[in-house]
Order: C-alpha cells, then sequence, then structure tokens
C-alpha cells in the first residue's frame, strides 16, 4: 500500500527528474572530443560541423550568404544542447571565423529559472558587421549578451528575405533548430567565453 502523501511523492517524482536532469548534463560534457585535451580534433570536429551548419543557414535563410560574406567575422555554434527541469542550462562550442579563417574557439553558456521541462538543440550564428563590434569581441576574455553588447534577431520581410534593417547593427544573430530558422529567439544573458586549449 502506498503511504506517501501527494506532497512527498511530487517531491520525490521533482527530485528524481533533477538528478537525471543533472547525469544527463555531466553525460553532455563527456561526448565527443574535448577541445582542451585533444584540440586537433575537436577543432576539425566544430570546423566541419560549423561548415554544415553555414550551409543550412543558407539554404534557410535567402540572403544570409550576402551579409555573412560582408561580415568582419563570423562565431558559429553548431551544436548549443539545452536541458531543463525547474532550472535550465545549455553549452556548446564554436569557432570564430575572420575572412573564413578559423581565428579562435569560445564556449556559449546561458541558463534560466522557471518552470520547463525538454532537452532541445539549436545553433548559433553571431555575425559581426563592423570591425569595432569584432575588435572589442576579441579584446574581451569573457563576453555576454546584452551586457557587453546588442545583438540584433535578424528578420525577414514580406518577400520571405531578411530585412536588410534588421541587419544594419555592429552584431546580428541567427538562431536554428532541427525544424529551421527560429524566430524572435534572444541570447540575453548569454555568456561567451575564449578556450584557452593546450
Amino acid at each position: 500500500m502506498d503511504t506517501m502523501t501527494p506532497v512527498a511523492r511530487r517531491f520525490g517524482l521533482a527530485t528524481f527528474a533533477l538528478l537525471a536532469t543533472c547525469a544527463f548534463l555531466a553525460g553532455c560534457t563527456t561526448t565527443g572530443p574535448d577541445i582542451r585535451a585533444n584540440p586537433t580534433e575537436a577543432r576539425r570536429e566544430i570546423n566541419a560541423s560549423a561548415d554544415a551548419t553555414l550551409s543550412r543557414l543558407y539554404q534557410t535563410a535567402p540572403g544570409s550568404e550576402e551579409i555573412i560574406s560582408r561580415a568582419r567575422g563570423v562565431l558559429i555554434f553548431p551544436d548549443v544542447n539545452k536541458i531543463s527541469f525547474i532550472v535550465g542550462g545549455e553549452h556548446g562550442d564554436g569557432v570564430l571565423r575572420v575572412h573564413g579563417r578559423p581565428t579562435g574557439y569560445y564556449t556559449i553558456s546561458g541558463g534560466s529559472i522557471g518552470y520547463q521541462a525538454g532537452a532541445q538543440s539549436k545553433a548559433v550564428v553571431l555575425v559581426f558587421m563592423t570591425p569595432e563590434a569584432l575588435d572589442r569581441f576579441q579584446a574581451s576574455n569573457g563576453w555576454t549578451v546584452g551586457a557587453d553588447a546588442t545583438v540584433a534577431v535578424a528578420s525577414f520581410g514580406a518577400t520571405g528575405r531578411i530585412d536588410s534593417a534588421s541587419v544594419n547593427k555592429p552584431v546580428v544573430e541567427f538562431v536554428l533548430n532541427n525544424a529551421g530558422l527560429m524566430a524572435g529567439v534572444s541570447l540575453q544573458g548569454t555568456k561567451i567565453t575564449p578556450i584557452r586549449a593546450g
């Protein structure tokens, strides 16, 4: 016979789910090559994934290839994993390219508090349109969206092409998931930090 009260049962289920979430996150950090332990292999994998992400962006967002060709730098996070149950968090590794060449590797992380559940993955592309914006980013040891720079979300006009007004900003973001481009996603408070690989 079950002697647990409804409150105790809910607390037990919530605790179990939170522990399972933590275990899953811990497991996620061990999959794939570790850029700090095996930098050559990890960089190769990040760059291959970044190429695939840009190809998908160009197919999904008409006009994006032209914008990126004019950019001073492009920061690509091909696989940002997010999992949440009450407390949410996300993490991913990416590459900064200037004139098409990799110049540094970075990690993106963020968190949120609230009643939420589920796991999801997305790709994040940040486009630096001015030399000043790129210089400020590269000179930082840690860069927070909203605090260190305002990031504009690319939007689309009636023709389905990117609205030029939305990309006439120093830094522009694109966020994609498996279904395509995600509209209205804010990266406010997200932290981006350079990876110091050995």
